[in-house]
């Protein structure tokens, strides 16, 4: 499709809005943009508007217009806003972002970030690289892209937003007590570059420097490691009920079996215990800051 050209600048295309197509396999995820799609067509037809003069209006070229409709990409909040407005529906279409914004990310991703939204407290150890919730947007999309086989751009995008919706846990008030446990190898690989490796290793420490955040490394020269088999990850909740995963154990499957926490509690207790201290670590991502 051909964009044109208005006063309100170029209307976009698909090719301006990577990651936001609608997951098939989704039902939940189907059904509401489908919805919403479907409540944009009969208020914008109810006013006599054709989809190129709508799209004209909103910065959208007919063609998406024709596909949000349809429930085929999902529109941003801004869209819905915009949408509102030109279509004088009183806040009835912007308030549909609280419904689209839960089904934006893939549902995986979605089920853990519920997790993450209700724990009082976090522990991760990453073997193989940084932990999702410190990764840097450029960091982020160069892991993603790295893939084989190779996700598309579209897929790739939608995998970055969804990673970054879930750093709003450091949001949070009460604040969550967070900890990470990282491997120094997994630090001095320049994933991405030398500018996006160094942007991550400065997040680190600003993000290691936070009060609820514990942040450690586990050296390369550590003649004892409990953390070889794998990611460990434990969240509690203020019901005092708990779930882990690891990938050493229960294959990998999350776990709410007491039994099971004890065993992946001592895991990345052990695990705490050979690393260097808080302050060894980040005096330690200071140096590899130096060496960049």
């Amino acid at each position: 499709m051909t964009a044109v050209e208005t006063e309100t600048g170029q209307l976009k295309t698909e090719a301006d809005e990577p990651g936001w197509e609608v997951d098939p396999d989704d039902e939940w995820g189907v059904a509401v943009i489908t919805t919403v799609g479907r409540q944009l067509k009969l208020r914008r037809e109810a006013v006599g508007m054709r989809a190129a003069d709508f799209g004209r209006v909103v910065g959208y070229g007919e063609d998406m217009v024709y596909k949000i409709e349809g429930g085929k990409r999902i529109p941003r909040q801004e869209f819905l806003d915009k949408a509102d407005e030109v279509l004088g529906a009183g806040g009835l279409i912007a308030a549909a972002w609280e419904d689209v914004k839960k089904v934006r990310y893939p549902k995986t991703v979605r089920a853990l970030g519920k997790l993450e939204a209700k724990a009082v407290e976090i522990a991760v150890y990453e073997c193989h690289i940084i932990a999702g919730l410190l990764q840097t947007p450029d960091h982020a999309r160069a892991v993603i892209g790295a893939a084989q086989p190779p996700y598309s751009p579209d897929d790739v995008e939608r995998m970055v937003a969804a990673r970054l919706a879930r750093h709003s846990v450091f949001d949070r008030k009460p604040a969550p007590a967070l900890s990470f446990v990282l491997e120094e190898g997994v630090l001095r690989r320049p994933i991405g570059g030398r500018m996006v490796w160094r942007q991550q290793l400065e997040h680190l420490v600003n993000v290691g420097r936070l009060h609820n955040v514990v942040l450690q490394v586990m050296p390369m020269n550590c003649e004892t490691h409990s953390g070889l088999d794998g990611r460990v990850e434990l969240l509690k909740f203020a019901d005092g009920t708990a779930m882990g995963r690891s990938d050493g154990a229960f294959n990998g499957r999350p776990t709410s079996d007491p039994k099971h926490l004890r065993i992946l509690e001592l895991r990345y207790g052990t695990i705490r215990a050979q690393a260097l201290s808080p302050r060894e670590s980040l005096a330690f991502i200071d140096t590899l800051l130096g060496e960049t």
